[in-house]
This record gives C-alpha cells, structure tokens and sequence, in this order.
C-alpha cells in the first residue's frame, strides 16, 4: 500500500508541477508589452516584499549569481525603477529598494495579471471556483513547508 501511495503522490507531484508551469507562463503572458523583462520584474518585487535589500541578498533571493544581478539591477537603475542608498552600518555595502517610479511599474503588472485572472475565474462554475479557493489555500500551506 505504501508503494502505491508513494507512486501516486510522485503521480500527482508530476502532474501538479505541469499545471503550475503553464498556469505561471500564461499569468506572465498576461502582463504589459514593454521593456522590463520577467527578470527583472521578480527583482523588484523580491525587493518589494523584502523592502530593501543588498545586491547579495537580492541575488541570493532570486536564485543568481551576484555578477546576473549586478546587470539587472544596472538596468533597473538606468530605467528610474530601483535607487541604491548607503548602508547604515557597512560602508562597503548599498541598500536597493523600489522607486515609486519601480512601486508603480510593479503595481500596473500586478493589476494586468489580476485582470486576466480575474476574467479567466469568471468563466468557471461556482463549484471551480470553491475547489480553486481550496487548492490556493493547500498551496500556501505547502509552500510555507
């Protein structure tokens, strides 16, 4: 019984990772044409959640190695979207927070995302819509580990 439970979750695991990488591809299909990339979006709201961040702990939160991010954050930076500011306690180090100018660029993907999820939603039966409800809060309780 154990290995067909075992096999059934590894199954599902499969199954359920497939369906989040294309339900992800087409959330980020929903944003605006333009010039900042998917990259370099996930910066900036990694250094929206975390408020500020050093260039190493932003590299470390997005997966890359520090000289990556040194060219995403100069891109960023040339665009008005990320300011660095002095550290408070090293001098050797610089703090990167989001502009307004980066806030607003990130609240307009985020309201583009929500609009077309919001319309694909719609269109499912209430009866979808309440498992989906139950599967986001699964979600978050697996993500949270």
């Amino acid at each position: 019984m154990a290995k067909r439970s075992g096999a059934a979750a590894a199954q599902l695991a499969q199954s359920l990772r497939g369906a989040i990488t294309r339900f992800n591809r087409r959330v980020r299909q929903a944003r605006p044409v333009g010039d900042v990339t998917a990259t370099q979006l996930s910066a900036m709201t990694s250094l929206e959640l975390a408020g500020a961040l050093t260039p190493r702990e932003l590299a470390d939160a997005e997966r890359v190695q520090p000289p990556t991010m040194t060219k995403i954050v100069a891109r960023l930076e040339e665009r008005g979207l990320v300011q660095r500011t002095p550290h408070p306690t090293d001098g050797r180090q610089v703090i990167l927070s989001a502009t307004d100018q980066g806030r607003s660029v990130l609240a307009l993907h985020e309201r583009m995302r929500d609009e077309w999820l919001t319309n694909a939603l719609a269109d499912l039966t209430p009866e979808e819509r309440a498992t989906l409800k139950r599967a986001a809060e699964i979600l978050e309780k697996i993500a949270r580990g």
